[in-house]
């Protein structure tokens, strides 16, 4: 097990997975500024397959500025000025859906394994509290052993008493009948 616990490697993933994600968003905007095309966030977010979210965060919301800045100034790229067709825009919807399809199937799959990994934090932390309990029952059931064996032990010698005392009780009843029948036969 990891000496300085679980959260560490949990941490160190979360933090190259973010940095992986802002170099992704610096390098699709440098991609998109050569190619003239038009830099809003959420074009940058899309095609860095980040959230928009993080586009706007303090660190990457500056180069995205910075490059919209410099777009502007410089000359336009010649346009033909048409409007998208609904293909391309049907084709573009298709692409938002399946990248919010891929991102809820990460988020779900992300959460599993969150919920794993505290699973097991769990069972670790428990695991000490669960053997002590563990011993406490072992030492009650060997307590509660002795204490049958020594009732039972009780019990055989109380059911031993009361057949001597049956036997004694039927042997004085004989005694007392011949005694009474004796003492009426002599009158």
């Amino acid at each position: 097990m990891n000496p300085r616990g679980n959260p560490a490697p949990l941490a160190e993933a979360r933090r190259r997975h973010s940095l992986d994600k802002r170099a992704r968003v610096l390098t699709v905007l440098a991609t998109l500024e050569k190619q003239g095309k038009p830099l809003t966030f959420a074009a940058v977010a899309r095609a860095a397959r980040v959230s928009t979210w993080l586009t706007y965060a303090p660190g990457v919301r500056e180069h995205i500025e910075a490059a919209q800045l410099r777009q502007a100034h410089s000359t336009p790229p010649s346009a033909t000025g048409s409007p998208p067709s609904p293909l391309s825009l049907r084709t573009e919807l298709e692409i938002a859906r399946q990248e919010i399809k891929d991102l809820r199937d990460e988020r779900d799959r992300l959460q599993a394994a969150l919920r794993h990994q505290l699973g097991q934090q769990l069972d670790v932390i428990h695991a000490s509290d669960a053997a002590t309990r563990a011993d406490e029952l072992t030492a009650l059931n060997q307590d509660l052993t002795r204490q049958l064996q020594e009732a039972s032990s009780e019990n055989a010698a109380s059911r031993a008493r009361i057949t001597a005392l049956e036997e004694d009780l039927i042997a004085a009843r004989t005694s007392l009948r011949r005694m009474i029948r004796t003492e009426n036969t002599a009158r």
